[in-house]
């Protein structure tokens, strides 16, 4: 299929929904996923965001924004996952853990305001990489639309610079959970070092940036051609004060630049591949909504 046939069929499969929440972190797939569905189906669409320490602030701000702007039902729901045992011992499952919590909350969330369908943002690019999450999705009956519209990661950015949404040359986001090699407890305040670290770098012009937590170590990792925008002397000194300042004693940059999902690089098959039991559900717990 052709790029507008793939976008005529996630047309057709957001219309088939009689009503349709979509889990919207604020990402170039979810916000494309509910632009659509919100062209389609109209006041029958809930964006719902899920916010809490692993989430960074500014993806926050921009999904209230955009719901704002474009007048899309939104609620901001507070998602539990440092309150998750599981969640915090950051082993190879910790995905899994935290997308099956929160994507339960919405289920709920749903079935409290008659709404019994819930889509995610997956695309097919994700398919071949680790992905846990799409396991606990898929136990959940949580679909992904654009995957089953043949849409990959470099249709849907083709698709929303022809839309004008804002996301289109977006940089790829993950949650601040995934600075943190695996086996190293998840602490609220590490999250926060991060958030704070990348908030900073970003703010001195760099495209793309994840600060990797290695103890005492922020090990910054960039689009590399923006290697010499952070390397001028006066912005590497501001960027080294502010890193240490928020409590890391060594400050480095990895050459090799940001690599998606580079902290799965040391673990094996059946890591990856593990069949984890389904950890409890939880209720979920509305932090505020505009709807």
């Amino acid at each position: 299929m052709n790029l507008q046939e793939k976008t005529e069929k996630l047309k057709e499969i957001l219309k088939s929904y009689p009503d349709l929440i979509v889990a919207f972190s604020g990402g170039v797939d979810s916000t494309l996923l509910l632009y659509v569905a919100h062209m389609v189906l109209g006041e029958k669409v809930l964006a719902i965001t899920a916010h809490s320490p692993v989430h960074p602030e500014r993806e926050i701000r921009f999904a209230k924004e955009f719901t704002t702007e474009l007048g899309i039902r939104h609620v901001v729901v507070a998602s539990r996952e440092m309150q998750q045992a599981d969640f915090r011992a950051n082993r190879s499952d910790r995905c899994y853990v935290c997308k099956r919590n929160i994507l339960a909350d919405l289920i709920e969330l749903g079935n409290g305001r008659g709404m019994a369908h819930v889509v995610h943002g997956a695309n097919l690019d994700d398919l071949k990489d680790y992905r846990p999450g799409m396991k606990a999705a898929r136990e959940l009956g949580v679909t992904a639309p654009l995957v089953e519209a043949g849409l990959n990661k470099d249709d849907i950015r083709l698709v929303s610079r022809q839309l004008d949404l804002p996301t289109w040359n977006k940089p790829s986001m993950a949650c601040l959970a995934t600075r943190v090699p695996y086996g190293t407890t998840i602490r609220e305040e590490t999250l926060a070092m991060i958030d704070a670290a990348e908030e900073m770098i970003l703010s001195v012009g760099a495209s793309t940036v994840r600060v990797r937590h290695h103890g005492d170590i922020a090990r910054i990792e960039l689009d590399p051609e923006d290697f010499e925008r952070i390397l001028v002397p006066s912005t590497r000194l501001a960027v080294t004060d502010r890193l240490k300042a928020l409590g890391f004693n060594y400050v480095t940059l990895d050459l090799e630049g940001y690599t998606s999902g580079s902290m799965n690089r040391n673990m094996t098959d059946a890591e990856k591949f593990n069949d984890s039991p389904a950890p409890k559900l939880r209720s979920y717990a509305p932090a505020s909504k505009d709807d």
